[in-house]
């Protein structure tokens, strides 16, 4: 084959793969509103033990636009909680709706057996090729492999919440994670904020989707319930976080 037909192939070829991989994003934030947010937000006081995070936004497709961490270098927060963060982020999109929205802590009990949603974290497995992409000193900057690829995955513990503009509009989630399961729900909570985000409709939650600490013994009296993380947890309300007695 020509030389010169051989690279003109080549360059149509890694196009076509780019505009695969070119995810929707609009209205959601940017790799580095995502960063600014989640640093704040984890800068607060959350319970757990005020580590560094992680955070991945996901548009309503599932597709990822951004993924980024709160620490100075990549190794300052759990290299697991990355693809785990993706998961949240799936999880909180697939399981909203225009008028429900479902958190990633909202889950626990209902996917525990006997529950009505046992199975449901066995289901949608995560995309193994796009989660370990390229080089690691990619991941969490605004060229990260998992960006434009569905990351899939199903996560059923606190730190995935739907987004929701101020015309009430799903656009996607946001999922997080290096902490307690508590603790990513709440700085979560606070990203979302932060980003003007939370103009939710509804959940099963009070308020709406948040974290439900109702569980006695191994049962959740409304069915939705979350453990509680230890005592330094905090429960949270529809803005900011206050310290609570928990049970």
């Amino acid at each position: 084959m020509n030389k010169n037909l051989s690279i003109a192939l080549l360059g149509i070829s890694t196009l076509i793969s780019a505009q695969a991989n070119a995810a929707d994003c609009t209205g959601l934030p940017t790799h580095s509103e995502l960063k600014t947010a989640l640093t704040a937000a984890r800068n607060k006081a959350n319970g757990g033990f005020n580590l560094d995070m992680w955070g991945t936004i996901v548009n309503r497709d599932g597709d990822v636009c951004a993924v980024a961490y709160t620490g100075a270098k990549l190794g300052d927060q759990w290299p697991g909680s990355r693809v785990i963060s993706a998961q949240k982020a799936n999880t909180a999109n697939a399981f909203s709706l225009p008028g429900l929205s479902l958190s990633t802590a909202n889950l626990y009990s209902a996917v525990q057996p006997g529950g009505s949603l046992f199975g449901l974290q066995e289901s949608n497995p995560v995309n193994v090729a796009a989660a370990y992409a390229g080089p690691s000193s990619n991941y969490g900057t605004a060229t990260d492999p998992l960006v434009g690829n569905k990351i899939g995955g199903i996560n059923v513990f606190g730190g995935g919440l739907a987004f929701y503009n101020n015309n009430g509009e799903l656009l996607g989630a946001i999922g997080v994670s290096g902490d307690s399961s508590c603790a990513d729900h709440n700085i979560a909570w606070r990203t979302r904020h932060e980003l003007h985000l939370d103009h939710v409709p509804s959940g099963v939650g009070t308020p709406k989707d948040n974290i439900v600490f109702d569980i006695s013994g191994s049962k959740s009296k409304s069915g939705w319930g979350h453990p509680v993380c230890g005592a330094n947890s905090k429960k949270t309300n529809n803005t900011v976080l206050t310290e609570a007695p928990l049970n």
